[in-house]
């Protein structure tokens, strides 16, 4: 299956077409009502720690070095995704930053770690779950 998810600054305008509009950040973008985003959501948990986060804006690490710990954060809380790959399954999805830059922020990455996560859970569906059963070939055993 395919989806769609799209990466927006927080500061540009609703479209009606964005589809589930979460915000992914930690902070509340200043200079902004929660109103005039128009948000499905506010889902904090699949953004970077606060730690890692203060490291990456202050320069302290590289953009490698913070975007392999992302992915280990990731990896480390799977069911952070949750939300989003269910939003994902229902249309499109926009993930929304207050970053200038939104290619060295951490949405490419969760966008990435999202369609993973997505794929792996089409492939376990099409798959049985279990052997199937042949023992109604077999009455009287």
């Amino acid at each position: 299956m395919s989806y769609e998810i799209v990466l927006k600054r927080v500061y540009s305008p609703a479209e009606p077409d964005d589809g589930a509009r979460v915000l992914v950040d930690r902070l509340w973008p200043r200079g902004k009502r929660r109103e005039s985003l128009e948000l499905t959501d506010w889902y904090r948990d699949a953004s970077p720690s606060p730690g890692l986060r203060r490291q990456h804006h202050r320069g302290e690490i590289s953009p490698a070095v913070f975007a392999a710990r992302y992915r280990g954060e990731l990896r480390d809380d799977p069911e952070s995704l949750i939300p989003l790959m269910r939003h994902a399954r229902q249309g499109r999805l926009t993930l929304l930053s207050a970053t200038r830059n939104l290619d060295d922020s951490h949405l490419p990455i969760l966008r990435d770690a999202l369609l993973q996560a997505l794929r792996e859970e089409d492939a376990e569906d099409s798959e049985p779950a279990s052997a199937p059963c042949y023992g109604h070939q077999f009455p009287n055993q």
